[in-house]
């Protein structure tokens, strides 16, 4: 940790970067109201700081092994630099520095509560930059990266972006069967133009029969059960949910890293989690 003394001439030109205007947040019942989906968890960001501890953890354990995916940066924890709330906007900012060991910093924010179905949004404007890998995800509760078993143990991913390939936005559904090694994984994109210099909300829908994913209510994936068991399947049990913003990787790094890019930061308005009443 570097001293306080030090850390506040940063976090001024920090604060400065990120904290431009954004749309006023929506408080809209919106359209899962109309499924009979009920609200039972959200943070609005309505608070100034570091991300609210009772509601999210920091997970560092991949470092070393740079995720499984080569990624650059290092995650760190309670890292205002990397990760604060000001202004009604969570923050989850990548900054190029060097750091035990790494050239990159970052934070990857998951969830204390994991759920099982649901429809989960998350309105948000997305970094930019050649080299950065923002994405907003699922893993199974308790499950950890240092116990392995990946993809056998299921992934959700709501939403991933690439610099190199702006406005490009992914939802993919993982299992052993259906993953992107094999080239099989179930995955639609859908192109937002403006998903870095506007927010957007994005959501996934998920029951025991379906998962689906909407941009603005936009749907563009749809993966139904096939009934086939788990090793196409492994969804019937709670996942929490993941903000992230990687660096580099065998994916966010396809076409270099662009250092002249930082920081890039992905801005959080709100985060809401529903379920069937």
């Amino acid at each position: 940790m570097r001293p306080l003394n030090l850390i506040a001439p940063m976090l001024m030109g920090l604060f400065l970067f990120c904290c431009a205007a954004h749309p006023p947040k929506t408080n809209k019942p919106l359209a899962a109201n109309d499924k009979g989906y009920k609200l039972i968890w959200s943070d609005e960001f309505n608070y100034s700081g570091l991300p609210d501890s009772a509601k999210w953890t920091y997970d560092t354990e991949g470092n070393n092994a740079g995720w499984g995916n080569n990624e650059a940066q290092f995650y760190t924890s309670k890292r205002i630099k990397n990760a604060h709330v000001k202004d009604g906007v969570l923050h989850i900012v990548a900054q190029k520095e060097d750091f035990e060991g790494k050239e990159y910093t970052s934070a990857r924010l998951i969830t204390k509560t994991a759920w099982q179905y649901g429809r989960f949004e998350t309105r948000a404007k997305l970094p930019d930059g050649r080299g950065i890998w923002a994405a907003i995800w699922m893993m199974p509760g308790g499950w950890s990266f240092n116990d392995g078993n990946w993809p056998d143990v299921g992934e959700f991913d709501i939403m991933e972006h690439v610099g190199h390939d702006a406005g490009v936005i992914h939802a993919s559904a993982h299992s052993r069967d259906y993953q992107w090694q094999k080239g099989t994984q179930q995955t639609d994109t859908i192109h937002i133009a403006e998903a870095t210099n506007k927010f957007h909300t994005y959501i996934w829908e998920w029951t025991t029969e379906v998962v689906k994913a909407y941009v603005d209510d936009q749907l563009y994936f749809e993966y139904k059960n096939e009934g086939l068991g788990e090793n196409k399947w492994p969804y019937e049990k709670p996942f929490y949910l993941i903000l992230n913003v990687a660096v580099g990787g065998t994916w966010g790094s396809m076409q270099g890293i662009d250092n002249e890019a930082f920081p890039q930061a992905m801005e959080v308005d709100y985060v809401r989690v529903y379920q069937r009443e």
